[in-house]
């Protein structure tokens, strides 16, 4: 995990619909960047839709929602489709991004050990700065938990 006040690394990556988006073209807004293991998986479709029911209060306060998981493009379109999200997810197959953030590390389940991304948030400020990480986030409180900081 990357720490507080310190530059989020700039990126370009495809949204759900291929479209590139670049962090640098939300200079003057706050991000919520999180990123997320796996789409239609229960903690991550949890996540999505908390963050998505929550979407209109994020908008009055000028923050703009982007995920981030190693799913394709065209997973991330099912994903969005199938539970109506309001906000863009961005696809990173190459694991570049998410390498970046520091949040593809060795996760333990069920005594396995294997590299995964481990759900984490991050709260850029207007000028590109990070201002608030969280790591090992709860799927079903994350949103509300980023509401609060934005307050």
């Amino acid at each position: 995990m990357l720490p507080v006040q310190t530059p989020a690394p700039l990126f370009t990556l495809p949204d759900q619909n291929g479209t590139p988006r670049s962090l640098a073209d939300y200079r003057g807004k706050r991000v919520i960047l999180y990123f997320y293991p796996k789409d239609m998986t229960a903690g991550c479709s949890a996540q999505a839709c908390s963050f998505g029911a929550l979407y209109p209060q994020f908008q009055e306060k000028g923050a703009v929602i982007l995920g981030v998981s190693k799913d394709s493009v065209a997973s991330h379109k099912k994903f969005e489709e199938k539970y109506g999200l309001p906000f863009l997810l961005l696809s990173d197959p190459a694991l570049e991004v998410i390498q970046a953030y520091g949040v593809w590390k060795e996760k333990k389940r069920y005594g396995k050990v294997s590299m995964g991304v481990v759900r984490t948030t991050y709260l850029i400020d207007e000028n590109g700065i990070i201002v608030q990480a969280f790591d090992k986030v709860k799927a079903k409180e994350n949103a509300a938990q980023m509401l609060e900081t934005l307050t």
